[in-house]
């Protein structure tokens, strides 16, 4: 850390509990991702939107009307868990940036909810298994370093690194 550069937020195991010091802008950036969740969710859940599809699949893709009657019955449980999973993660998280200790149920939470976030952000940036991110980021900084694209893909990158840092507390 001698570089005088950013450091980036992990999560490190102590003890029983996953830490991690966030700094205000991080935690800036995943409480607002973690908002436009809860809209998505709550205010704007449209099941024409593809990121709202790619977060409700159909359970049987080829059976449509099993799937719309299985989805009358499960999708109100699903969403309110995946609204409770985001909140989970914004009401834990300092505002200002500072520590974050999780029990083993909230990083499970917060894994689900980074997940949500991730698809949803991937979707809309067209990221697939396939993407090469780091040389995606790459391509979009030389065409334009200012533009959202490089920003989101930031983001993007972020919340994958975060999300990886926290798997590897859990299981370690």
């Amino acid at each position: 850390m001698g570089d005088g550069g950013p450091t980036v937020t992990m999560f490190v195991r102590d003890g029983t509990v996953c830490v991690a010091r966030f700094g205000p802008g991080e935690a800036a950036v995943l409480n607002e991702v973690m908002l436009e969740v809860i809209t998505l969710l709550s205010e704007g859940f449209d099941r024409a939107d593809p990121v709202v599809e790619r977060l409700f699949p159909d359970i049987y893709p080829d059976d449509p009307a099993v799937s719309a009657d299985l989805r009358r019955y499960t999708e109100d449980d699903l969403r309110s868990s995946k609204l409770e999973q985001a909140a989970a993660l914004v009401d834990v998280l300092p505002v200002e940036g500072g520590d974050v200790a999780l029990d083993e149920e909230q990083a499970e939470m917060w894994l689900r909810a980074l997940t949500d976030v991730r698809l949803a952000l991937g979707l809309r940036l067209a990221i697939t298994d396939e993407t090469d991110l780091e040389e995606e980021l790459d391509e979009a900084v030389l065409h334009d370093p200012t533009s959202p694209r490089v920003g989101q893909l930031s983001v993007y990158a972020y919340l994958t690194y975060l999300q990886e840092s926290l798997v590897g507390a859990l299981s370690g």
